[in-house]
């Protein structure tokens, strides 16, 4: 036995702990969560009217006295299979805001909808893919030194894609507060195309919601230079939102004219700083609209939803640009497993957080993040269904508690114990985590060759 690892030990001697069994029924309940929350207490639920004990649990009956469930991290650089889970969630959420389900009417697919993109403006030049990177006739140096263009051919996989072609020359305070301001970019972009589509019908601005009303679902991508993009998914219903129908005038062309004229007019201004001086923050040029039609034509809305939740899951060290856990020191920058380039940012989003005219950005706070302090993923609230009633759906698909039950109340008691692994428990969680993986993987393939059998 001492000759085995300490994970093997540990799974040994859980394996032959009496209430193993039980353990097993939570790690597979919890699917094999990485880094479970353990919880200690009791529930107990009465009929309302004769006090009589319906239903009573405690964790006292439970292995090490304690009930474990799902951390529910969306990070699959952290928990792969909750990760799984809330990617699965995101899909419906934002499937159900362009086909309808969910309690919102399938007629959401015959309305204006876009998939938009809006990017950040450049910060200064950097290696990108393609034929040639920056290819220059005349040649030239910047003021550091360094060449102005760049005649090589990257693939995506080489490691200066993304890198600045010169670190002095770009603008790595523009970055910074860039991203923190990214929030308010998005809110003044989404009063402007409300604006606009007013404008356009003639209407005045403050009576748009008697007459129509935006939603939208949209997720922030870093690109490979480091800077946040965004998807989204804009739709425009009537008034009521997704069971009334828009205004005759609502047309998808004009959606579209309303997001690219918002777009190209969003300006914030950042505080004044002696160091940094004002700086006034805009979209960047590259702005995509691309109509979503019922008919076929355009993306898949399936697709969209994937796309959309594919990229919610992603931690920031996955897409390398930042870590998934804060940074309290200047030494913990240092040691971040990054590039040159994310380093510098992080070190900028460090020394701005500093100065009294920034402080209320948090920028050291949202230094891991490059000063991004958004949620990956937003939507307005008529756009369709919310994670919690995902959640819900799910938990009645399993089955109805008894404390759900009309005519009784339930009295709770819980604590918090603690998180995550053993060694051994971390061995078998992943390999439950796995079978479970693998399993979906031949439902998934049962289901396509039944169809093709159809």
């Amino acid at each position: 036995m001492r000759q085995l690892p300490e994970a093997d030990r540990d799974a040994l001697r859980i394996a032959q702990d009496p209430k193993f069994a039980r353990w097993l029924d939570q790690i597979t309940v919890t699917g094999g969560c990485a880094h479970p929350i353990h919880l200690s207490g009791s529930t107990t639920t009465r009929d309302a009217v004769t006090g009589e004990i319906l239903h009573h649990y405690d964790t006292r009956d439970e292995p090490g006295e304690r009930l474990s469930v799902r951390c529910r991290n969306r990070r699959a650089t952290v928990c792969a299979p909750c990760s799984r889970l809330h990617a699965g969630d995101t899909f419906h959420l934002v499937r159900a805001g362009l086909l309808g389900g969910k309690t919102v009417p399938a007629s959401v697919r015959d309305r204006p909808r876009l998939f938009a993109t809006l990017t950040a403006p450049s910060f200064g030049p950097v290696h990108r893919t393609g034929d040639r990177c920056r290819p220059r006739r005349d040649g030239g140096e910047c003021e550091h030194g360094r060449p102005l263009g760049c005649g090589a051919v990257h693939d995506a996989e080489d490691l200066l894609v993304g890198q600045p072609l010169c670190p002095g020359c770009y603008d790595y305070p523009a970055h910074a507060l860039w991203h923190a301001h990214a929030g308010k970019l998005w809110d003044r972009f989404v009063i402007g195309v409300r604006r606009h589509l007013a404008s356009s019908a003639g209407l005045v601005q403050s009576r748009f919601p008697d007459h129509a009303r935006l939603s939208f679902a949209r997720v922030a991508e870093y690109q490979k230079r480091a800077a946040v993009h965004v998807h989204a998914v804009v739709r425009l219903d009537g008034p009521a939102g997704p069971d009334d129908e828009p205004p005759a005038w609502g047309t998808v062309d004009h959606l579209a004219d309303a997001v690219r004229a918002s777009a190209s007019r969003v300006l914030v201004r950042t505080p004044y700083s002696p160091a940094i001086g004002e700086l006034a923050l805009r979209w960047g040029v590259q702005i995509d609209t691309r109509p979503l039609h019922s008919g076929g034509t355009g993306p898949d809305d399936d697709a969209v939803a994937a796309y959309v939740a594919k990229y919610v899951t992603k931690g920031a060290s996955e897409t390398g640009a930042g870590t998934d856990h804060r940074l309290t020191t200047w030494d913990d920058i240092d040691a971040a497993p990054v590039s040159g380039h994310v380093h510098t940012l992080m070190r900028t989003c460090w020394r701005l957080g500093c100065l009294p005219e920034y402080e209320p950005l948090h920028l050291r706070a949202w230094a891991h993040t490059l000063g991004y302090r958004g949620h990956i993923l937003t939507k307005s609230r008529a756009y369709s269904t919310t994670y919690a009633a995902l959640r819900a759906d799910r938990a009645e698909h399993v089955g109805v508690a008894l404390d759900d039950l009309p005519g009784t109340e339930t009295e709770r008691n819980w604590r918090y114990v603690d998180s995550g692994h053993t060694p051994g428990a971390a061995l078998i969680a992943a390999g439950i985590a796995d079978d479970l993986a693998l399993s979906r993987e031949i439902a998934r393939e049962e289901r396509h060759w039944s169809g093709v059998a159809d």
